[in-house]
């Protein structure tokens, strides 16, 4: 088999695991898994909001679902662990799921919508992109994109800060698709930080700067007790002069 046959082969295999799992996994708040394969066998880890209702009592549920997932998809050793999603509103699998259930109980898909993006700009997004398309409003087909924040399109930015998610639900209307964008904060990297440290400030005085300093110094604006001493000791001479002056006639 040819390398591009095998990759083919597995990405198809994960599609259907990936569906698989979001289907059996419904109730605990599956959030997606990722597939490695390993020399000793298949590592799969699981994402999901409560564990509990995977692992099971004394591990029961994780082993039948182990057992499970090596006979359907013919996987070698299978290791199958469970992590929490820590902020289940950032995470584009569970809150897709969330607007399928919310249109399958009957609420309006606008409704649906923007509650999610208010849920998810309320959890620290970036940006949300919501695209739902299908027999909507009536029997002709169309869609509706709701947005806010930002929500990079194109370039290694978007492929590092952008997560995205695709869902479908049967109505009796019939079959209406849900696609959503979740732009991270968390994802973003500057190219290059300014972060400066402060340097001490050095003071030099040339030659000129200095002399001028001592003049000015020197020739300070006397104080008003000053002046007044200064004016008493004129007239306390004066005084004698005239005492002396008259003494003297």
């Amino acid at each position: 088999m040819s390398a591009i046959k095998n990759v083919m082969k597995n990405n198809f295999r994960n599609m259907e695991l990936n569906e698989y799992l979001s289907s059996s996994l419904s109730e605990a708040g599956y959030g997606g898994a990722e597939v490695q394969k390993t020399p000793i066998g298949t590592k799969i880890t699981l994402f999901v909001i409560r564990p509990g209702l995977v692992i099971g009592r004394k591990g029961v549920g994780i082993r039948d679902l182990t057992t499970r997932l090596e006979q359907q998809f013919n996987l070698e050793n299978a290791q199958v662990s469970v992590t929490e999603v820590t902020k289940p509103e950032l995470n584009p699998h569970i809150m897709a799921n969330r607007i399928a259930q919310l249109i399958e109980r009957g609420t309006a898909f606008r409704r649906a919508s923007l509650w999610t993006i208010n849920t998810i700009m309320g959890a620290g997004a970036m940006g949300v992109e919501i695209t739902i398309s299908g027999k909507l409003r009536g029997e002709r087909a169309h869609f509706e994109k709701h947005s806010a924040g930002t929500i990079p399109k194109s370039g290694k930015v978007a492929e590092e800060v952008v997560r995205s998610s695709t869902n479908s639900i049967l109505t009796k209307m019939g079959l209406v698709g849900i696609k959503l964008k979740i732009s991270l904060k968390e994802e973003t990297h500057l190219d290059f930080d300014l972060s400066l440290e402060p340097q001490p400030k050095v003071e030099t005085q040339t030659d000129s700067e200095s002399e001028s300093k001592s003049q000015t110094e020197n020739q300070r604006v006397p104080s008003d007790s000053e002046v007044k001493t200064e004016s008493k000791d004129i007239i306390n001479s004066q005084v004698k002069e005239i005492a002396v002056n008259k003494s003297e006639t």
